[in-house]
């Protein structure tokens, strides 16, 4: 299938999910965000990016907390990008995030409903998100699953009409 320049695509990115998977494939995860989604879309129409984390706690983890503010301030600037926000919980001194899985499956869901995007590009190796791309596919969009080839999950990967493996962007382009 070929690239169409009027094809309207939305970026749904799993923030955490994304991180892990940078550190554990390439080492670090600074990257330039606008080239990455750039590289994403391909020679599509970019309607917007959505990005999906926790806030650190900022009584826990002080300089954590300053350096992922810096971060989430930084990425703000990116055309069409949008932060949204879960939140972190201790249980049993254990840091868990929460709400994030929903936020991304209620806006892909309601941004479908809306017909805001032709296809949505999931980046995220979280295969729990299988079912919301079935509901999507069925609904008549497209949907792409970008992730490295380690730590897919290859139940999302069935799941999506492209996989786009991460690891074959041209990262020397993309890394910070």
């Amino acid at each position: 299938m070929e690239s169409d320049e009027n094809e309207r695509v939305a970026i749904f990115i799993d923030g955490s999910n994304l991180y892990h998977g940078l550190k554990e494939n390439r080492g670090n995860a600074n990257i330039d965000f606008e080239k990455f989604c750039s590289h994403l879309v391909e020679n599509r129409r970019l309607t917007r990016i959505y990005y999906y984390n926790a806030p650190k706690i900022a009584q826990e983890n002080p300089t954590g907390y300053i350096q992922q503010q810096s971060f989430f301030n930084r990425i703000k600037k990116v055309p069409f990008f949008e932060l949204k926000l879960g939140r972190l919980v201790i249980r049993n001194n254990v840091t868990i995030e929460k709400g994030i899985d929903v936020l991304i499956t209620v806006d892909m869901i309601r941004y479908a409903r809306n017909n805001a995007y032709d296809t949505a590009i999931l980046v995220s190796g979280d295969g729990d998100f299988a079912p919301v791309l079935e509901f999507l596919k069925d609904f008549g969009k497209h949907i792409e699953n970008a992730y490295f080839s380690r730590g897919r999950s290859n139940n999302l990967a069935n799941h999506s009409d492209k996989f786009i493996n991460l690891d074959n962007l041209p990262w020397e382009e993309i890394a910070l």
